[in-house]
């Protein structure tokens, strides 16, 4: 979708929606009854206290909180926790990036264990028929299959799956209903007394919620992937999407509450209810739909792991534009890295009932993160404290309540996902810390001590030309300032004589597709500097811009770039250009605090395995020099040396 469909409501646009962002929320119906139900014996409180539960879960945490609230918090039509941190980050609140490091990490993480639990949920319905049936390869190549279909672009996936989606809803959706129809008392669940007698009577009862729970974990995906359908296409389609989950829910309930007294050993409520002649088309359906439920967290992960980039959280990676359409992007380190992950969970659980133990914990952690950030945004915005404290007091005491009971799956498979998450909250803030130190100690100098230097050395003819046209990828904020090593590698390192001397700083801000640039003329017709602001949804593709402002500024006559060499110059050629990328090494002139060591010594071990500073640039490889520069970041005491003779 172009970007401005994302902001109408279209057939089309509510179709990709569906495809897109309702796969996991979607499929939950297929293991949270039976998650619920588990071991014990039907009966009347169970039931109507989960169905209760369930239908103000989804009322108060994915209806209020995400659909209503949450999805307000846009940054220029984009989602997710990240680009809620990057609406608020300016603050002087420092604590600000913890919960989004730490929500983000967990985000990542649940991406790893959605695929397996939805696919093997679906295929584990075909034992029905053959209890025998070996479902732990058919799950691995769907998996395989979903994750190599990424690289076309999650436009291409919506418009597949979305025709998928409508038909699973409506099938779910039908199914409820004539078991409702059947038995309408169930309905009565409706009533929240039955969910407060179910956490507070029943035995065991609190601790049923970590089952309740799977029924919005996608609820933070579909706030992820705002920027692929836009906010009014979400909110139209979750009335029919809830609707439909809600009648199946009910459904499953009256077909509980008609077998009580009985348990449902390995059996699934959701097939159960099936008539006979149609367990086969719906297990065909079901499978399909929890491929799609697979998506919402892939594409979601591909937007987390894209906006850390650029918020400096993550390790430069290759970001792939599959399509021209706002918001389409494929990370394949990511989506690799997740592949990889599903298949070891798959591997290591073997059934979707051990996936359930481990599913949702990670997810809770976002969602308090999410909480926390959200409530600092409306505070910026100067939103009453009143009711910021009375949102933080519903969505937390929601939350923690779901985080309490989730933390008793921590031994029987939770403890995987939270040691995934561990491991990438390690990476993201030892990432953003070492960048913190290291930018810490970059030296600049005033760039107009040496502007004269410079203009002399461009026409000093006892040097040899270096090139026509010299370009420095420059950090420097302030267009007065240069960073010494850039003075250094023009003027002693090796000098280099050019006709003009361009220094191009990158500057990624907050606000996602902003593409503008600011030329500054340092020294008429020689020395140049090139400021851009881009959004941190925009591929830096340097190489292609510089050259489309250098076209610019020759059409307004502001630059002369045809060659100074006469041969060429006479036949109007164009000069060469030639860009120098300063690439830094830790010396061992440091003497660093312990800490501050581990984290940088962590930071350049992981450079080697990052995407070249000019291949993230994008910059032409064939016109680029990199030059190693070591980073001094404290030096070591002074050596004391003594002369003999």
């Amino acid at each position: 979708m172009s970007q401005t469909s994302i902001n109408k409501v279209t057939a089309a646009g509510l179709l990709i929606t569906l495809g897109i962002i309702y796969g996991d929320i979607g499929t939950s119906p297929l293991y949270v009854m039976k998650a619920i139900v588990g071991k014990h014996p039907i009966n009347e409180a169970l039931v109507l206290g989960g169905i209760s539960c369930i239908f103000w879960t989804l009322t108060i945490q994915t209806t209020f909180k995400y659909v209503i609230l949450t999805l307000r918090a846009d940054n220029k039509g984009e989602g997710g926790i990240f680009s809620l941190y990057a609406l608020v980050r300016r603050t002087k609140a420092r604590w600000l990036v913890w919960p989004a490091i730490i929500g983000g990490a967990a985000l990542l993480a649940d991406g790893i264990i959605t695929p397996p639990i939805s696919v093997s949920s679906a295929i584990e319905g075909l034992r029905i028929y053959n209890p025998e049936i070996p479902t732990l390869p058919i799950v691995i190549a769907i998996i395989t299959i979903l994750f190599v279909i990424q690289q076309f672009g999650t436009n291409f996936v919506g418009r597949f799956f979305g025709p998928i989606m409508l038909t699973w809803f409506l099938m779910i959706g039908v199914l409820g209903l004539i078991d409702i129809i059947e038995y309408p008392w169930v309905l009565k669940a409706v009533n929240p007394y039955y969910a407060f007698l179910l956490v507070t009577s029943y035995p065991g009862g609190f601790w049923l919620l970590g089952a309740v729970f799977l029924c919005t974990t996608g609820a933070e995906a579909l706030y992820s992937d705002l920027g692929h359908c836009g906010r009014k296409n979400i909110r139209i389609s979750w009335i029919f999407v809830k609707s439909m989950l809600l009648l199946n829910y009910f459904g499953q309930g009256s077909w509980l509450l008609q077998n009580q007294g009985k348990q449902l050993e390995d059996q699934s409520p959701f097939f159960a209810m099936m008539p006979a002649w149609w367990v086969i088309p719906g297990i065909i359906i079901a499978t399909m739909a929890a491929i799609v439920a697979s998506q919402a967290l892939i594409s979601g992960s591909f937007t987390l792991v894209n906006e850390a980039i650029r918020l400096n959280f993550w390790p430069k990676a290759r970001i792939v534009y599959p399509t021209n359409f706002r918001g389409q992007l494929y990370v394949p380190s990511a989506n690799w890295f997740l592949l990889a992950g599903c298949i070891g969970i798959v591997l290591y659980f073997r059934e979707s009932s051990s996936m359930e133990a481990a599913y949702g914990l990670a997810i809770i952690i976002t969602m308090i993160s999410t909480t926390s950030l959200l409530a600092y945004y409306l505070y910026t915005r100067r939103t009453s404290l009143w009711l910021i404290g009375g949102l933080l007091v519903l969505f937390l005491s929601v939350e923690i309540s779901f985080l309490i009971a989730n933390l008793d799956k921590f031994p029987h498979g939770g403890w995987l996902t939270l040691l995934i998450a561990s491991g990438l909250i390690t990476l993201m803030w030892a990432w953003f810390k070492a960048r913190k130190i290291r930018n810490r100690f970059v030296d600049f100098v005033k760039l107009k001590d040496y502007l004269n230097l410079i203009r002399d050395l461009s026409h000093d003819f006892s040097i040899p030309k270096y090139s026509t046209h010299l370009v420095y990828l420059t950090s420097a904020n302030m267009v007065e300032e240069i960073e010494a090593k850039v003075v250094y590698s023009i003027l002693q390192k090796q000098p280099k004589r050019a006709d003009v001397y361009w220094f191009v700083h990158v500057d990624v801000i907050d606000e996602p597709y902003t593409t503008d640039y600011k030329v500054t003329e340092l020294i008429k017709g020689n020395i140049f500097r090139v400021d851009f602001r881009l959004g941190f949804r925009v591929e830096p593709r340097i190489n292609r811009m510089f050259r489309m402002v250098v076209e610019d500024m020759v059409k307004n006559m502001e630059v002369d770039i045809t060659s100074r060499y006469e041969s060429l110059g006479r036949k109007h050629m164009v000069g060469d250009f030639r860009f120098v990328v300063m690439e830094k090494f830790l010396s061992y002139e440091n003497e660093l605090p312990a800490m501050e060591k581990i984290i940088m010594d962590l930071y350049f071990g992981l450079k080697p395995f990052t995407l070249s500073e000019e291949r993230a640039f994008g910059l032409d490889t064939s016109s680029v020099v990199i030059e190693k520069v070591p980073l001094i970041v404290s030096r070591v005491r002074d050596i004391q040396l003594r002369r003999i003779r």
